[in-house]
């Protein structure tokens, strides 16, 4: 039995985070994933493949349905244990154009964003809204004062969709290189809550 007058009050529990389930951004609505969009979230990997391949480790020819709908299952354990907060990126007609992840991946106070768009919608600002308003619902989770993107130093589509989200680069780390394209080196890239000076 513990004590009253023995807890130590200075620790502070985090609060759990309250992701909204629904993220409006412009042209784009971000929605949690759910196993009912496995055959939409298939097809836009499988016609992206060619974009995709060269820069993530998880894209290839053997992808399959079966390894989407695992994802979309571990997607959902995931948000449930307030571990990532996966959204499928859609357009007005709930075509299925991308992915964006809020991770927690290192200290507390940080989310990290993860994202890739349907080679047909590329070019089009989807990604940039998409990520700059998924940082901005990460920063309004309790006890987050930033958010970050990293990307390899060779990715300039990547560095174009970052700068405009609002995001300021602050430096870069070696990475281990898991994707054909990867170059080793990533640049780190950070958006802060303004109210925290």
């Amino acid at each position: 039995m513990v004590r009253l007058d023995a807890v130590d009050r200075s620790v502070k529990i985090p609060k759990r985070p309250e992701m909204p389930e629904t993220v409006n951004a412009g042209p784009i609505t971000q929605q949690p994933w759910t196993v009912d969009r496995a055959d939409d979230l298939d097809l836009a990997i499988n016609q992206s493949l060619p974009e995709l391949m060269p820069s993530m480790a998880w894209a290839s020819p053997a992808h399959n349905l079966e390894d989407t709908t695992s994802y979309l299952v571990q997607s959902r354990s995931e948000w449930d244990s307030d571990e990532n907060f996966g959204y499928a990126m859609l357009t007005r007609r709930d075509d299925c154009v991308g992915a964006c992840t809020l991770v927690s991946r290192r200290e507390q106070d940080v989310f990290e964003i993860g994202y890739w768009v349907h080679s047909a919608y590329a070019g089009k600002g989807h990604a940039t809204v998409a990520v700059s308003a998924l940082a901005e619902a990460g920063l309004g989770q309790p006890g987050i004062d930033r958010v970050e993107i990293c990307h390899d130093v060779d990715n300039r589509a990547s560095e174009r969709v970052v700068a405009k989200a609002g995001f300021h680069e602050v430096g870069s780390l070696r990475a281990s290189k898991m994707a054909p394209s990867d170059s080793g080196t990533h640049r780190v890239w950070v958006r802060r809550d303004p109210h925290l000076g």
